[in-house]
């Protein structure tokens, strides 16, 4: 199963994350990334997937 980490003091807040998949990714009020979920299922992981290659800090990995 798919895991994803974000490093909240990497992140710029960008929100490319939040645009590909609303399901997994979130911002607070800062604009740093909010992980909704750390297990994407089968649905949102080719997105989430996605997001963590946009992402342009390199804040988002997969585990």
């Amino acid at each position: 199963m798919m895991r994803i980490k974000a490093d909240t003091g990497v992140c710029v807040g960008s929100g490319q994350c939040v645009l590909t998949e609303p399901a997994v990714f979130d911002q607070g009020d800062d604009g740093i990334v909010v992980l909704l979920t750390d297990h994407p299922d089968d649905e949102t992981a080719p997105r989430a997937r996605a997001a963590v290659a946009l992402c342009p800090s390199r804040a988002l990995s997969i585990q």
